[in-house]
């Protein structure tokens, strides 16, 4: 595959710390634009109460590492004991499949860039500290997991706002929706004049 090929292929990497809204986010944004699809990432951690069945692909430990000893993934990580990863997509380089959307955390982030330099990272942040615990706390989080992930937010921060490519932060989900679509379009746009 050539970077000219696949560079006709948005590759949209949206990351940001736990309890920023990045699942509500991607879900919106391939809602509101048909030119997107949503990469669904696998984990083998339990599904949340308030989850959907389909928010990830939950899976075993055995089937993840099959999978990723297979090639399957594109970026894998481990987090608070549990696997997660983004499965390779498929027509990766065909020009007419849809721009691609991938949410994963800053460690999957940083392996696709890696693989990708074209691919376009946009980092989520929260409002506060207070607003992403009460978020944290509200979609069911247990206690030590919520004092985890605010730990990883202070520090993993400062690195991926030094290295996305747009920071927006999530304070009201329409505004942040159309703050992200502005920036798909701009990106598509310089994709189209680098391109003629």
């Amino acid at each position: 595959m050539t970077t000219d090929a696949r560079s006709q292929r948005l590759i949209i990497v949206v990351s940001g710390p736990g309890g920023v809204g990045k699942g509500t986010i991607v879900d919106a944004l391939v809602e509101r634009d048909p030119r997107l699809w949503l990469s669904r990432s696998w984990t083998t951690r339990e599904r949340r109460p308030t989850e959907r069945e389909d928010a990830y692909v939950f899976t075993t430990p055995a089937e993840f590492e099959r999978h990723e000893a297979e090639g399957g993934f594109l970026e894998w990580t481990e987090f608070l004991g549990n696997y997660y990863g983004t499965p390779r997509p498929q027509r990766l380089g065909d020009p007419d499949a849809p721009d691609i959307v991938l949410e994963i955390e800053l460690d999957g982030a940083q392996q696709v860039k890696k693989q990708y330099p074209e691919a376009v990272l946009i980092f989520v942040l929260p409002p506060s500290r207070e607003e992403q615990e009460r978020r944290l706390r509200g979609r069911g989080d247990p206690g030590d997991k919520v004092l985890a992930r605010l730990r990883k937010a202070e520090l993993e921060e400062p690195i991926g706002v030094e290295q996305a490519d747009h920071v927006v932060v999530n304070d009201e989900l329409d505004r942040t929706l159309d703050e992200m679509l502005d920036i798909i379009d701009t990106e598509r746009r310089r994709g189209r004049s680098e391109r003629s």
